[in-house]
């Protein structure tokens, strides 16, 4: 069986792929089909050229890269050039499509889903488009009508497709292998921290947060009762160095990180987690649990802000602009919850109030339909 997926440039869409492909690979070495076994399958991820994974072929499967760039509504020479990349992008995809000639193309959202999710329709192959996000992209609000099955992560992404509800189904975000609870003592003792103390997980998304790095370092400064607290900060690249040097005046346990693979690690490990709203980490906070503030992206505001506000909904986050981080809300809000763990047992407690699929198993039994 062959199995075409095709995803944009950023860690929301590339994640969640990944984590579908692993355990699509891993079940269908073990599914039976009548008197049949089907012992492998031919997987081919398709990436626009501007990707944050440019090695990704280490992971084991077959990578193309086609010629997609983010297309504006204004006139200038940079667009000129997207427009001329997208129409080459869209040839690219039909040498692609004849050359693997897929069973099922899968598209996890971005640009680069349009040209071979409308070419696969056009040549009569299945196809499914997957969101990440409660408000669904512009891509896959173009697709919807073109694809024969919409994957959606959270359950109020269905007041958005109205038109299309006869193809949802709710599978949720599928996460990547190996992010699994683990034991919490265990955890700890992974990042050296003691079990003591409040752990506090600080992170920004797949590429860091310079205000939300800035912030909460300006804010922890300003504890007086900060060395009942240990922290697990990831950085990102660009502010690693400064955080470093910020951070020894403080007297704190700080583990401090540009990247971390192993986030199960520090998902078990922590009380409480300072982040971003995009469609991964959300869907990450909530398979461990995790109490969290939140700090949508401005940026992708609509977006972020309503994937938070799933959480914040529920009673398991709380929810802060990213103007507000220089001001004194992001301390009062850490302290206020460092100070009452009854609040903080509540926030756990209440993401039994989300739905929780099985999301990979779902999705690969619509891929084997």
């Amino acid at each position: 069986m062959r199995i075409l997926v095709a995803c944009g440039s950023s860690g929301g869409h590339i994640f969640p792929a990944l984590g579908f492909l692993d355990i699509l690979k891993d079940k269908f070495r073990s599914l039976s089909v009548g008197r049949d076994k089907h012992r492998d399958i031919d997987i081919l991820l398709i990436l626009p050229k501007r990707s944050i994974i440019n090695q990704i072929e280490t992971l084991g499967y077959k990578v193309k890269y086609i010629s997609i760039s983010p297309i504006k509504l204004n006139i200038d020479f940079k667009n000129i050039v997207a427009i001329s990349r997208f129409f080459k992008g869209i040839f690219e995809s039909i040498f692609i499509l004849l050359s693997f000639k897929p069973d099922v193309v899968i598209g996890f959202g971005s640009l680069v889903c349009i040209p071979i999710v409308i070419l696969a329709w056009a040549f009569r192959i299945k196809t499914l488009i997957h969101e990440q996000n409660v408000i669904p992209g512009r891509a896959n609000r173009f697709l919807a009508k073109f694809t024969d099955k919409i994957a959606i992560s959270f359950e109020e992404t269905k007041n958005y497709l109205k038109s299309y509800k006869r193809k949802i189904i709710f599978t949720g975000n599928p996460l990547r292998k190996g992010l699994v609870k683990i034991e919490k003592n265990r955890a700890l003792d992974f990042f050296g921290l003691g079990y003591n103390k409040f752990t506090i997980l600080v992170m920004g998304g797949s590429i860091g947060s310079h205000s939300i790095n800035l912030g909460f370092l300006n804010a922890i400064s300003m504890m007086s009762d900060r060395f009942k607290l240990q922290i697990i900060h990831l950085t990102g690249l660009g502010d690693c160095d400064l955080l470093k040097d910020r951070y020894k005046d403080l007297n704190i346990n700080i583990k401090l990180f540009s990247f971390l693979k192993a986030m199960q690690y520090a998902y078990s490990a922590s009380d409480l987690v300072i982040c971003r709203a995009g469609a991964t980490t959300i869907a990450e906070i909530i398979s461990f649990g995790l109490p969290a503030i939140i700090v949508p992206y401005p940026f992708a505001y609509e977006h972020q802000l309503n994937n938070a506000k799933v959480l914040e909904n529920n009673g398991c986050a709380i929810i802060i602009k990213d103007n507000e981080l220089d001001t004194d809300i992001l301390r009062q809000t850490i302290e206020d919850l460092t100070n009452n763990f009854g609040k903080i047992q509540k926030m756990r407690s209440r993401y039994g109030n989300i739905p929780r699929p099985a999301t990979n198993d779902l999705l690969v039994d619509e891929v084997f339909k």
